[in-house]
């Protein structure tokens, strides 16, 4: 006899799910972090919120908080760093969510902040992971303005079709290994032909960061960003990232290269991905550039 059941297999590496969870407490955290800015100073804010292994993208480099950030006097010349969330999620399993809104320097709308919440044994939550984008913050809603939530992708369904037989357990980090999987055809494709390769795994609802434009939203707004980037990107192996523990949410990081106005440059992709109806699809994606190499000093004159 055939039938598709429920195993205890699977109910025992999926977390059970009263109801969907609420995003509001880690828009509280995003916005108690911001607050915490001007009277501790960026530093002290940071560290605050942060677990000890937190990473950030900065430099070109992949670092943790401490070398970004480390302990010490706030400079006394240190900008009034502002921002505030206008996307936000979590995941179904309440453990891991994100945010990510406009940023402003001394009043200046410079770009957008990215985070990666996951919450922690006490029931409060600290960042693991925050990145920027130049993707321009000049027209989104301001602080006083409440975020857009994402909406939580479908409920995961493991079937087994034989009552005699049990499934194969389920790794822990199987949804890491589908989202690896994911980036690896995102790469191959991208490498002939980006703007098609991202189409192809953005969500509908998900937000794309192409610098110096406002977040695009939308199929029409993606297509039409994408054709800022250059027609080719070179992205290599996922380096790291985390996923939540029901598997619906994961982000991602790994290094980029491409082609800009005859000039080879490099720099990270950030993902964050989430398992809807028609498989995994990116719900926001940045790309942070590294510096620009130093420009080659001109060649000493003849005889000097």
């Amino acid at each position: 006899m055939r039938a598709f059941v429920f195993t205890a297999a699977v109910l025992a590496v999926t977390p059970a799910l009263a109801q969907t969870p609420d995003a509001a407490p880690i828009v509280a955290a995003e916005r108690a972090f911001a607050a915490d800015a001007p009277s501790m100073g960026i530093a002290g804010s940071f560290n605050k919120w942060s677990v000890p292994d937190a990473i950030l993208i900065a430099g070109g480099t992949v670092q943790r908080i401490g070398e970004v950030y480390p302990d010490g006097p706030r400079p006394a010349d240190e900008p009034l760093l502002e921002w505030w969330p206008n996307f936000a999620g979590i995941a179904r399993s309440g453990d891991m969510g994100f945010t990510t809104g406009g940023v402003a320097v001394n009043g200046r709308r410079t770009g957008h902040y990215f985070t990666i919440w996951k919450k922690q044994p006490d029931g409060s939550w600290k960042w693991v992971y925050d990145g920027g984008s130049g993707a321009s913050a000049a027209e989104v809603p301001g602080p006083d303005s409440e975020p857009v939530i994402l909406p939580p992708g479908p409920e995961l369904l493991q079937v087994v079709e034989s009552l005699d037989r049990p499934p194969p357990p389920l790794p822990p980090d199987r949804a890491m290994t589908a989202v690896r999987a994911r980036e690896a055809e995102l790469a191959r494709a991208a490498a002939t032909d980006q703007k098609a390769a991202h189409l192809a795994a953005m969500a509908d609802n998900g937000r794309l960061y192409v610098a110096p434009r406002p977040p695009a939203i939308g199929r029409e707004a993606f297509a039409e960003a994408l054709s800022d980037w250059p027609a080719t990107f070179r992205f290599g192996p996922t380096e790291g990232g985390g996923q939540s523990q029901y598997g619906d949410l994961v982000w991602t990081y790994g290094p980029a290269a491409w082609a800009r106005d005859g000039q080879d440059r490099t720099g990270h992709y950030v993902r964050l991905w989430q398992r809807q109806e028609g498989g995994w699809k990116i719900v926001l994606a940045q790309l942070i550039p590294a510096p620009p190499p130093p420009s080659s000093p001109p060649p000493p004159p003849a005889g000097g």
